[in-house]
């Protein structure tokens, strides 16, 4: 299984049809706190992989996102568009997952929709974060 960090060159590739990539955090563990291998988020990422094959959407896994307290956690990218850092997520959300994956490749205002977002999207939500090109100087 690749766990490695995201290359800009197979990013782009992976991500020519829909420009979404999700990104799922392979070390957070079940809601027991297990070390067991393979972790949560580690099955979390295999599944959300095997579901959004064929749709487009590109799938990375990496070590940590730094959400721990929430638990399976996982991000939404998309070029020039918001990000979305999810938290609270189970195994079973894979389908979601992808399912907002999708949703969000069809927004035309660069946002994840509130209407028909999975509920654990609603509830897991950790933070968006806007593209750089609407950030402003205030110096």
């Amino acid at each position: 299984m690749d766990h490695t960090a995201f290359s800009p060159a197979t990013t782009a590739a992976q991500t020519a049809d829909t420009g979404v990539t999700l990104v799922v955090c392979s070390s957070c563990r079940d809601e027991t706190g297990s070390d067991a291998r393979p972790r949560a988020g580690e099955i979390l990422g295999d599944r959300v992989r095997e579901i959004a094959h064929g749709e487009g959407i590109a799938v990375r896994q990496i070590e940590c996102l730094g959400n721990c307290k929430r638990r399976l956690s996982a991000a939404m990218l998309r070029e020039n568009c918001w990000s979305y850092v999810f938290g609270d997520l189970t195994v079973d959300n894979a389908v979601e997952f992808v399912a907002g994956a999708k949703l969000f490749a069809t927004s035309q205002d660069g946002l994840l929709p509130w209407r028909g977002r999975p509920d654990c999207l609603k509830r897991g939500l950790i933070a968006r974060i806007p593209p750089a090109s609407l950030l402003k100087d205030f110096s």
